[in-house]
């Protein structure tokens, strides 16, 4: 397969080959018209001085010339020398390489240089008819060094024939100078056309360097698997420029894609070693007491209810398990949650109003105003609600303040805020991962999972949720939602 080094070189070689090619023959065709031209040019002058001399001759004989003038005689006499023909000048002082014959109206040689009739010049009887016909004619005719350009012109009197003059030029260095012409155009085209295609082979070479180097990058990505590599591009940012710049780019897009499958692969992998976990053991205290129900002879009754309560305790918390875990799925899923107008500041009072009950001794209060709606699920903000009031009852033995505000136009938020131990910054930054439990909860019944579930359905609200929190200071959720005009009665 030819690469594209080598087709773009060949493609400018060829065009340049081609326009070569065509301002060579271009060059030559003008020339051999310029160098035929002149001759016809000179030819043409020569015969129209000939032409005269010889009319001249006709009208003007000689008074000592009795007989009839060769021109006007049927019979074709002897040609003459044109020392006996004619004294004119015209005839006397011919330039040495024009060549001049002087026929009759039949188209018989009259005279020439030597006065032999094989001194005659080809003339055509095409051409004979057109000179009868008072034409002038042009024709290309063999002599003795080679091909020679012959002008015949017809010699009139009142209307009537009454001779032909031929002038010819060697034809033998124009073909010479032609011919060097297109030997030098031919050699001087293939030569540059060979200097053309070695320096377009090294321009195209440094020119798709930077594609070379892109794609070695590639087959190194594609080996290594390492995406933190860059294509190293110093040129102009030109097409091959915004190629480099375009395939780092798409390096860094695919590094952090890259990045992202591998942090999901692995919280996908410690999800599932964490679920396992936590099913294992209500798992395995049904199992073993479902074993100690089987006993032979059977246990007393009051060890037996022991035991079933017991299992029915280990089986609700498997069932809050996978009801955690289906919410969690869900958010995963990308199921999106209703978007309708809330009281929030009702649904916050409701929520304390039961927490009270559930822990009359505790101190909770609660800044709500009034007129404040939120777009959200009414069910899915009374499970955040519960999840952020239990969290804070569980793990602090003091105040808990809940506060609903607007934060700033077009939001609300929601902050509860518990006077307990706190967290270290260091459990702060996994607070929301799945089954995470800090040092402080490690005696307190639960999965985990509370606080990644408040995430899940804030973010599927379309709202944001965050955890600030001070070593022995407490710690405080903030909750904004998309706030709206509509409240609900």
């Amino acid at each position: 397969m030819m690469s594209i080094r080598l087709r773009l070189t060949v493609m400018y070689s060829a065009i340049l080959a081609l326009t070569l090619l065509l301002f060579g023959g271009a060059l030559y065709i003008i020339q051999a018209r310029y160098t035929l031209n002149a001759l016809k040019s000179d030819l043409l002058r020569t015969g129209e001085g000939l032409g005269a001399a010889v009319l001249f001759r006709f009208t003007h004989p000689p008074r000592e010339e009795r007989q009839v003038l060769p021109l006007q005689r049927e019979d074709a006499p002897p040609p003459v020398t044109f020392e006996v023909f004619s004294p004119e000048p015209a005839f006397q002082q011919l330039r040495e390489r024009e060549i001049v014959r002087v026929l009759s109206a039949q188209g018989a040689l009259v005279a020439s240089p030597f006065g032999v009739q094989q001194d005659a010049l080809p003339l055509s009887a095409e051409g004979l008819q057109a000179l009868q016909a008072l034409r002038d004619w042009w024709e290309i005719g063999p002599g003795e060094e080679g091909r020679l350009l012959i002008y015949s012109r017809p010699v009139v009197s009142d209307g009537a024939l009454v001779g032909i003059v031929q002038v010819a030029r060697p034809l033998a260095e124009r073909d010479r100078s032609l011919a060097g012409l297109g030997t030098t155009l031919i050699i001087a085209g293939v030569i540059t056309t060979l200097a053309a295609f070695g320096a377009g082979w090294a321009l195209s070479g440094l020119t798709l360097r930077p594609i070379e180097r892109i794609t070695q990058t590639a087959q190194a990505i594609g080996r290594e698997s390492d995406f933190t590599r860059r294509v190293d591009y110093q040129g102009p940012n030109d097409e091959v420029g915004q190629l480099a710049t375009t395939f780092n780019s798409m390096l860094e897009r695919l590094q952090e894609a890259y990045q992202q499958v591998n942090v999901a692969l692995k919280q996908q992998r410690d999800f599932v070693a964490d679920v396992s976990h936590e099913l294992r053991t209500p798992l395995t205290t049904v199992r073993g007491n479902l074993a100690l129900l089987r006993r032979d002879p059977p246990l007393p009754a009051e060890e037996q209810a022991d035991i079933l309560a017991d299992a029915v305790e280990e089986s609700e918390r498997l069932i809050r398990l996978v009801n955690g875990l289906l919410v969690l799925a869900r958010a995963d899923a990308g199921q999106s949650l209703r978007r309708e107008a809330v009281a929030l500041p009702t649904l916050a009072a409701e929520a304390c109003r039961q927490a009270r009950r559930l822990a009359p001794q505790r101190e909770l209060t609660a800044r709500l105003p009034q007129d404040v709606a939120v777009l959200g699920d009414r069910d899915a903000l009374k499970q955040v609600l519960w999840i952020l009031l239990d969290n804070a009852l569980k793990y602090t033995h003091g105040a808990v303040d809940v506060v609903v505000e607007e934060a700033h136009a077009g939001w609300v938020e929601l902050r509860v805020q518990d006077s307990g131990p706190g967290l270290p910054p260091a459990a702060l930054e996994h607070i929301f991962d799945r089954f995470y439990r800090g040092d402080q909860a490690q005696g307190e019944a639960g999965f985990g999972l509370g606080l990644s579930i408040a995430r899940a359905l804030v973010e599927a609200m379309g709202g944001t949720i965050c955890m600030e929190s001070d070593v022995e200071r407490g710690s405080t959720v903030f909750v904004r939602l998309q706030a709206t005009e509509a409240v609900p009665e």
